[in-house]
């Protein structure tokens, strides 16, 4: 069966997470530099089989559109432009970075390792799509 890949974009760095096989379980596979994201995803998808492709969407409290939804934006259109054929699905990506840093004091990580963007960005992208596959028909 396919993989599911979830993407929390940012203007920096993208943290990518991926279901197993049978889609149960999201993990993190990995972190990478904003400016290079289209060509990962393209040697990765060229590697494995991906079903379908989760972008978080920011939102605010109220339901609008954060600040950084006009980037996120633009970079779907590329991702449709390089990617036609793929399934694409935005989610509410709304307090994944706090559920993110709280896991990682719940694993017992000490302070200097919580401070790695880098990986608070990878499991933001694992919780999003651990949230999108504990949904009723996904």
């Amino acid at each position: 069966m396919p993989r599911i890949l979830a993407i929390d974009y940012g203007l920096k760095r993208t943290g990518i997470a991926v279901t197993d096989d049978f889609q149960l379980i999201a993990s993190g596979l990995t972190t990478v530099e904003t400016p290079t994201l289209l060509a990962f995803l393209t040697a990765y998808f060229s590697k494995e089989k991906v079903e379908k492709v989760l972008i978080g969407e920011p939102k605010q409290m109220s339901g609008a559109p954060s600040q950084s939804a006009e980037m996120i934006d633009a970079f779907v259109l590329k991702f449709i432009n390089a990617f036609p054929e793929m399934i694409m699905e935005r989610v509410d990506e709304r307090f994944t970075s706090k559920m993110a840093f709280q896991t990682m004091i719940d694993s017992g990580l000490k302070k200097k390792q919580r401070q790695n963007k880098a990986l608070i960005d990878e499991i933001s992208a694992t919780i999003m799509l651990q949230n999108y596959l504990s949904r009723p028909s996904f």
